[in-house]
């Protein structure tokens, strides 16, 4: 860029010293020349490069044909304005591209340098990509964790910004995931090595992002296209211009209309589309990265704001995935006496539901105080706690013991209780819904989604009851992972002939559902690789209401490249006109090009803005 600057100022600095020339024409022209080599030398150059490997009809060939025209017939000035004015959009479009580059680089400036890795006694230095699964890395305060792995000892905070969008530092411990790419803020934290470089976190998303330009839109495929045809058709039109008319019309000169046609060829050339409209979709695609939202194509990008049903599944994607206590139904003993019981009782099992009441229990749990514990498999146990027999599990037990329990409709996994052979009361275990999961299907409904449907392996009165409290349309429960493509398969006939179907799920099982739907999207941070290799789209947040985020960016770029291609077709097809009949000169001519490339351009940058959508 740099270069291409000083090659502006010296060209144009020169120009100027041939404009002051005026009592000696052979070093004025000189001087032009000078001016036009040090402007255009290179433009010529590609132009014909381009014609010897068989590409003749690019912006280059327009450009050198209308400015060696215009030196051919004696306008020096104009052919050297051209090419000066060229360079400059050039420049400005060069910048445009490399501020879009250095955003998502900002944005996704995750990748290490180093892995610091435990040798018996000593901590040595190498590269991520020599370290291997099961090897103990250490992570000093300051550093970036440069592989995926497991803490085996420390606890920090970590800054997760890079990956998720999100500002809020989070703590690991002992037994934490520890993803590559997050900075560690304040502890010294040692884990085990569990993924290899490449198949890590951030050789992932950095390998989404590098390639994500290299699927097109298609507005970017019109614009390929659209450039193939219009420009040997303004080529052969500007031929026209310049001999048919001094041939048939009295009076006509030959100069006059080949100066039109030069004119004619100056205006024709697509910069603005060519560059604007990728550029567009480059922005939204670095707008949505920062904000934990990796969009794998153009295509997928533009393909969200046709989307007119969006599936879920439902465990880890609209909920946490993770089972906890969600109510407490003491009878004849207080709330904390059950809960109590019930984790002591359960203390032995590994089983989740056993693991869900001693979080919820909160305390250490005192061995000694439990005595006589019996197991019974797809029961419950049973176990003398504080010299009481307390029994806990499902309806079995209950019935198994004779004791009269509470026999109403619930939802979730019970457990039910009784202490010394008369019943305790019941606690309800389920799946937490995700904070903003109902915020999600509310902005979705907002941004037109014409249906919001899930689909669960859970049991049906799991599912409604999930489906009632977010406030979606539909609910299909039971389902196994070919039952789920089957009913994706009913869906896509509900959808009209442009609309898409996107499917949002996180689990090896989904990744099906997720190849087969028009847009698959990911939940990245705690979704499992399969998801994330089969999707079209990964949210880094693990938050629902990304989708409605993912659909206002893309919504808003592809106005943005509308709006650029309408405006840029709509005045170069005027200029064109005007120049045919010699109404406009070649400088009006080059204003007209070079202005609605740089607003156009200016328009695309909008694309990187998503603060306020």
């Amino acid at each position: 860029m740099k270069k291409r600057l000083w090659r502006i100022i010296i060209a144009a600095l020169v120009f100027i010293v041939a404009l002051l020339i005026n009592n000696i024409e052979w070093l004025q022209i000189a001087m032009f020349v000078i001016s036009y080599i040090i402007a255009g030398g290179d433009i010529v150059k590609r132009a014909v490069t381009n014609i010897l490997r068989g590409k003749v009809f690019d912006e280059n060939f327009l450009m050198s044909v209308a400015t060696i025209g215009a030196f051919l017939i004696g306008e020096y000035p104009e052919g050297i304005a051209v090419m000066l004015f060229y360079q400059v959009g050039e420049l400005f479009q060069s910048y445009a591209v490399d501020k879009s580059r250095r955003s998502i680089a900002d944005a996704m400036d995750i990748r290490p340098d180093y892995a610091n890795v435990k040798r018996g006694d000593e901590v040595i230095k190498i590269d991520p990509d020599e370290v291997q699964i099961g090897d103990i890395i250490v992570i000093k305060p300051g550093e970036r964790v440069p592989l995926d792995g497991k803490v085996i000892e420390g606890n920090s905070m970590v800054d997760t910004s890079a990956l998720t969008g999100e500002s809020v530092p989070r703590e690991v411990e002992v037994g934490h995931e520890i993803l590559s790419g997050c900075i560690n803020i304040n502890g010294v934290i040692t884990a085990e090595v569990t993924k290899e470089y490449g198949e890590s976190t951030v050789s992932k998303i950095l390998d989404l992002v590098e390639n994500a330009s290299s699927k097109k839109s298609q507005s970017e495929q019109f614009i390929t296209r659209f450039a193939r045809y219009y420009t040997p058709i303004v080529v052969i039109l500007a031929v026209f211009i310049a001999i048919i008319p001094p041939l048939v019309i009295e009076g006509a000169t030959f100069s006059d209309w080949i100066y039109r046609a030069l004119a004619f060829l100056v205006v024709s050339c697509p910069c603005a589309l060519v560059v604007s409209i990728p550029l567009s979709f480059f922005g939204g695609i670095g707008g949505a990265s920062r904000k934990g939202i990796l969009v794998k194509g153009s295509n997928y990008l533009e393909a969200l704001a046709e989307t007119e049903i969006i599936v879920f599944d439902k465990t880890g994607t609209l909920t946490k995935g993770v089972f906890n206590v969600q109510e407490v139904h003491p009878k004849g003993v207080s709330r904390e006496e059950l809960l109590e019981l019930t984790a002591y009782a359960e203390s032995y099992s590994n089983h989740p539901i056993s693991s869900s009441l001693k979080q919820a229990y909160g305390k250490e749990i005192d061995n000694g105080r439990i005595s006589d514990v019996e197991e019974i498999s797809g029961h419950g146990v049973i176990a003398t706690v504080d010299g009481k027999k307390v029994m806990a599990g499902n309806i079995k037990l209950m019935k198994k013991k004779n004791i009269a329990y509470f026999d109403g409709e619930l939802i979730g996994t019970v457990v039910h209780v009784a202490v010394d052979n008369q019943y305790a009361g019941y606690i309800v275990i389920a799946d937490e819904v995700k904070p903003d999961s109902a915020q999600a299907i509310m902005e979705l409904k907002a941004a037109n989604i014409k249906q919001t449907v899930m689909l669960t392996g859970d049991n049906k009165n799991v599912g409604s009851k999930v489906a009632k409290e977010l406030g979606l349309d539909k609910v299909y429960a039971e389902l196994l992972p070919a039952d789920k493509v089957e009913k994706l398969e009913e869906l896509f006939l509900q959808k009209s002939k442009k609309g898409k179907l996107a499917f949002v799920g996180d689990g090896i099982n989904d990744a099906p559902v997720l190849a087969r739907a028009d847009i698959g999207i990911a939940m990245g941070g705690l979704g499992s690789d399969a998801a994330i290799e089969a999707a079209d789209i990964v949210i880094m947040t693990d938050e629902p209401s990304k989708i409605a985020t993912a659909i206002k960016i893309s919504k808003k770029t592809l106005k943005i490249a509308s709006q650029n291609t309408v405006f840029a077709i709509g005045i170069k097809i005027i200029v064109l006109i005007l120049s045919a009949f010699g109404i406009t000169t070649m400088w009006a001519a080059i204003f007209a090009d070079v202005g609605v490339t740089i607003i156009a351009v200016l328009n695309a940058f909008r694309a990187l803005n998503v603060k306020n959508l």
